[in-house]
């Protein structure tokens, strides 16, 4: 049986500035022994993000191309990276410089470890420096937590959380359907009724 393969999703639109830097920072992440694949999802970006793209996976193997000719939000540019990763974990990844790819061995530790079938990242907890967010959107975030751990009985820091880490036959399950930002309360509201083995 051959090593897990790690999928990291990157939806993307009109991060220019950003994506080359991401995408090589996941290159070089330590994935914990995991063959590695990366899937852009440029959401029809107007800048030049596709450009970036392109030169992106004709510099590497294991960097992929999804393009969408309109656009149809975060939520089904997830959707898509996932109906055509490839990999046994699967990672998701914005494509600006908020979080940061040496974090993924925390993140995929408790998976490897065989302790957790879902891992969210935190921007709220732990001893590591993270980056500030204004107080409103903070306050913001906080409260649609609050509520989403009202209604899964989850004990989550930060659900909206672009870091999530997934098995495949949990996200397989999820049959995700909003297309926009709804997403990140989608995923958690239906992680939560397959009671998974999650950590933060």
């Amino acid at each position: 049986m051959g090593r897990q393969k790690l999928s990291v999703i990157v939806p993307c639109y009109n991060e220019e500035k950003t994506l080359r830097i991401i995408v090589e920072k996941i290159l070089e992440a330590d994935v914990l022994g995991l063959d590695l694949e990366v899937l852009i999802i440029d959401d029809a970006s107007r800048d030049r993000s596709l450009e970036i793209s392109e030169k992106l996976i004709r510099e590497h193997d294991n960097v992929k191309l999804i393009q969408h000719q309109l656009n149809q939000g975060k939520g089904a540019a997830i959707a898509n990276g996932i109906g055509l990763a490839k990999g046994d974990i699967f990672l998701i990844q914005d494509a600006d410089l908020e979080y940061d790819p040496s974090e993924y061995p925390d993140l995929l530790k408790p998976i490897l470890d065989g302790y957790a079938d879902v891992v969210y990242g935190s921007r709220f907890s732990g001893g590591k420096s993270h980056r500030v967010l204004y107080f409103w959107h903070s306050i913001g975030n906080r409260t649609l937590t609050l509520v989403s751990n009202m209604l899964t009985g989850f004990n989550l820091t930060d659900m909206e959380t672009c870091y999530k880490v997934f098995k495949r036959d949990i996200i397989e399950q999820l049959n995700l359907c909003e297309k926009r930002f709804g997403i990140e309360p989608e995923i958690t509201a239906k992680i939560s009724r397959l009671n998974p083995r999650p950590r933060v």
